[in-house]
């Protein structure tokens, strides 16, 4: 018989739940927070119903999350639900924000703790089926990647899922920063190449010049200063998974070659006549509509076709804010690895100025401000003093900047490309201390259009590195 405790000084609560649960639950009594704890110990309970005055008693509604912990520190698998009166609904739900399961108000109504019961039941189904799902399909190091509570990644990874275990060429498309790379390494260590290369070529980092001889290699004598035979990414990867990255930024000639490797699964080094096998899968990505280069000339329709056999289109992370909290859990512990300190959650006034944020810099700006207030959080949890003022105050936080209708559409529009470009490369630099060649990759564009950007947005690198000089000296 499952087992349940009741935690509330009325007596009013105890009687309505077992006349509800009687015939089902051996449900247990105690008045006191602490007496809780202690019978909890003794017993292994599989719900707890407590009040949550009982919760705020000693802390704020802000910090439930640590008044929880102790009853699943005992007993993970432990379902909790949350008694409140009316008045104080608010508190009751950021327990559940905090990882309660459920809450229902007084007086205690029967069919509410029937319906309450019922919900966690189906969501422990639920979460059954998705164990098994994860434990007998994806990889082990996947399932931090594959949690999502958004519909549109659920697609993404079913996807996912169908494709790694065939050799089919996968084409990514998404904006710049929403995980592209991460998918592809999903991909690839779920399928039958698992255990060999990945490797990923970001095409639009490497010198049109060069950018042949890394994918194919070269000949000794093919150019000036081939002084020896090179092997390219195709012969490194022979066997696994070549991930090519920004795959809209190679030229004509470097297209002409890939559709060989595509359509016939060969090619040939630069300046050899050797027909060399290519053994491997291929998966590109692109932050630009293909068919719109294609339109333009600069693109081949041919080549296009072959990539696109299973597209994958990656949703912003404006469209799956749902998942903001995972991902902040995901880096917490990625940072609190390696900085060696500990902070375990954010606040809730810091979430909901993520939820009103429209992140044109995806994941990446995300992960960027997370780490940003790590250097500089002194407590337990992120808080709003470790964030810029701008994302309280900011127009951009909260729906946007002033409309001028006075102005055309078409100058609207520039003044927002405008401050959203400023604000991404601002966010680049800063991640990257002003280095110019690591923040033009990881901004998808070569140094020279960094540069251009730079010196319209009057931004000057050694700012940045002034900024994190600053951080460095308060920090030790």
């Amino acid at each position: 018989m499952l087992s349940l405790l009741v935690v509330a000084e009325s007596h009013d609560a105890f009687p309505g739940i077992k006349r509800c649960l009687g015939d089902v639950c051996e449900i247990y009594h105690c008045e006191t927070y602490s007496e809780s704890i202690d019978i909890f110990r003794k017993k292994n309970f599989d719900y707890v119903f407590i009040d949550i005055a009982l919760l705020t008693a000693e802390s704020s509604a802000n910090d439930l999350k640590s008044r929880l912990q102790p009853f699943w520190h005992i007993n993970p698998d432990v379902e909790i639900i949350v008694m409140a009166e009316p008045a104080v609904i608010r508190d009751a739900i950021m327990a559940v924000k905090s990882g309660a399961s459920n809450y229902l108000t007084y007086p205690i109504n029967a069919e509410e703790v029937k319906l309450a019961m019922e919900k966690i039941v189906d969501s422990a189904i639920m979460q059954s089926e998705l164990d098994y799902l994860r434990d007998h399909v994806w990889d082990g190091e996947s399932l931090d990647v594959v949690q999502t509570k958004s519909p549109l990644m659920k697609i993404v990874f079913e996807k996912v899922r169908s494709v790694a275990p065939t050799k089919s060429t996968v084409l990514l498309v998404g904006e710049t920063g929403t995980g592209k790379g991460v998918i592809a390494k999903l991909v690839h260590r779920n399928s039958p190449r698992k255990n060999e290369q990945f490797i990923s070529v970001h095409c639009g980092a490497i010198p049109d010049t060069l950018l042949e001889s890394e994918l194919f290699g070269h000949e000794k004598g093919a150019f000036t200063g081939a002084i020896r035979r090179k092997l390219g990414k195709f012969d490194i990867a022979r066997g696994g998974t070549i991930f090519l990255d920004e795959i809209s930024t190679i030229t004509s000639s470097t297209q002409i070659k890939l559709l060989q490797v595509l359509q016939d699964g060969i090619f040939q080094r630069v300046g050899g006549e050797e027909t060399i096998e290519a053994d491997v899968r291929i998966i590109a990505a692109t932050n630009v509509d293909l068919t719109e280069l294609i339109n333009k000339g600069l693109f081949r329709k041919d080549l296009y076709y072959r990539l696109n056999v299973f597209p994958i289109e990656l949703p912003p992370l404006r469209d799956r804010k749902e998942d903001i909290e995972l991902f902040v859990d995901v880096f917490l512990r990625g940072l609190n690895r390696s900085h060696g300190k500990s902070i375990r959650d954010i606040h809730p006034e810091v979430l909901e100025a993520f939820r009103q944020y429209e992140w044109p810099g995806n994941i990446r700006e995300l992960h960027n401000l997370v780490e940003r207030a790590y250097i500089l959080e002194q407590s337990p949890i992120l808080t709003r003093s470790s964030f810029s003022n701008e994302l309280f105050d900011s127009e951009i936080f909260h729906g946007g900047p002033d409309i001028n209708i006075d102005l055309s559409l078409s100058a609207v529009r520039r003044r927002s490309i405008y401050e959203t470009e400023k604000k991404y490369l601002d966010e680049q630099l800063y991640r990257f201390h002003g280095r110019i060649n690591e923040t033009a990759v990881a901004s998808g564009i070569t140094s020279r259009q960094l540069h251009k950007l730079m010196r319209r947005y009057n931004l000057d690198k050694r700012n940045y590195k002034r900024i994190t000089d600053e951080i460095e000296r308060n920090t030790r």
